[in-house]
């Protein structure tokens, strides 16, 4: 199966609020339709889409209801990026014992309630790069060829 892209989909009933939140973290803009907005970052690359669902009724996760989709975004400050994400609207659901152990991560909704977490320490672009050549036995600079993804 070829992909010419992923986008994660998330529902909400507030559009303009996901959306702007999605945006903001990923450092892009937000193209709005009537029921659906998407997300596309500063490179240029279409990343989220918003659907509008009037009736969403967010996971209460980690300790409730299960989650239904998650993002893991990796930074390498992650006080920077908990000030930001925290500006854009979410919501802290767990903390770190430590922000500034060598790895961690934090778990926090978005203003629709989705959850994702904000990790650090974990391997690098090169590092994982390097990972996926050498188990899957290609090489290359472009994403899906053993460049960084």
């Amino acid at each position: 199966m070829d992909m010419v892209r992923q986008v994660i989909v998330f529902d909400a009933a507030d559009l303009h609020a996901e959306s702007a939140f999605w945006a903001g973290v990923l450092g892009g803009h937000v193209f709005e339709d009537d029921g659906w907005h998407s997300v596309v970052d500063g490179s240029g690359e279409w990343r989220v889409g918003v659907q509008l669902a009037p009736d969403h009724v967010p996971p209460d996760w980690p300790d409730g209801n299960p989650q239904q989709v998650h993002l893991d975004l990796h930074v390498d400050d992650p006080r920077a990026a908990h000030e930001t994400a925290m500006a854009l609207g979410a919501r802290l659901l767990r903390a770190a014992a430590d922000l500034d152990a060598a790895e961690g991560h934090q778990v926090y909704a978005d203003p629709a309630g989705h959850p994702f977490c904000i990790g650090w320490g974990h391997p690098s672009r090169e590092a994982l790069a390097a990972f996926v050549a050498g188990r899957s036995g290609v090489s290359g600079d472009r994403p899906g060829a053993g460049g960084s993804p």
